[in-house]
């Protein structure tokens, strides 16, 4: 049977059952003939994807820690609409730290006052300054040892540096 022959039958039922009710009801051929709305039965073409807080994460694990008897686990994997590989995963994130990092609150930083700016600078200053030392105290180390290997020496050297003796 074709479509547009099943489309006629389906208006000519639909016709004789909206007549019917208006000679039993009394109501008009037009309102009866409106369509009463029924939840689509069908399922979503796009799933959402539910998301889960920190803080709720961390109340079911502890209320899961909490279950002792048999049961009570599935019993608020039920409850929860959950699934155990749920409390797995959670658990591992607890155990390396990262729900409480997502308790932290997102977005941008708060802006830093000229003070704390200032404060950053002497400090990458003073890194560099103390990088810098370090450097010259290694050669500094390989100078004198480069002096006793080839004999010069480092008495004279040192003299200079600090003056000479009277």
């Amino acid at each position: 049977m074709s479509e547009r022959k099943k489309l006629k039958m389906v208006e000519a039922v639909a016709s004789a059952v909206a007549a019917e009710r208006a000679r039993a009801g009394g109501a008009s051929a037009s309102s009866a003939a409106a369509p009463i709305a029924a939840p689509d039965p069908e399922v979503r073409a796009v799933a959402k994807r539910r998301t889960f807080s920190a803080a709720y994460k961390l109340s079911v694990l502890a209320e899961a820690d909490r279950a002792s008897g048999s049961g009570e686990i599935g019993a608020l994997l039920r409850r929860e609409g959950l699934y155990s590989s749920h409390l797995t995963s959670w658990r591992r994130e607890r155990e390396a730290g990262v729900l409480e990092a997502l308790g932290r609150r997102r977005g941008r930083k708060a802006k830093t006052t000229p003070e704390q700016r200032r404060v950053a600078a002497l400090e990458a200053r003073n890194a560099r300054l103390e990088r810098e030392l370090e450097q010259a105290r290694v050669i500094i180390e390989v100078q004198k040892k480069l002096s006793t290997l080839l004999g010069i020496p480092a008495a004279a050297s040192e003299n200079e540096n600090t003056g000479s003796e009277s």
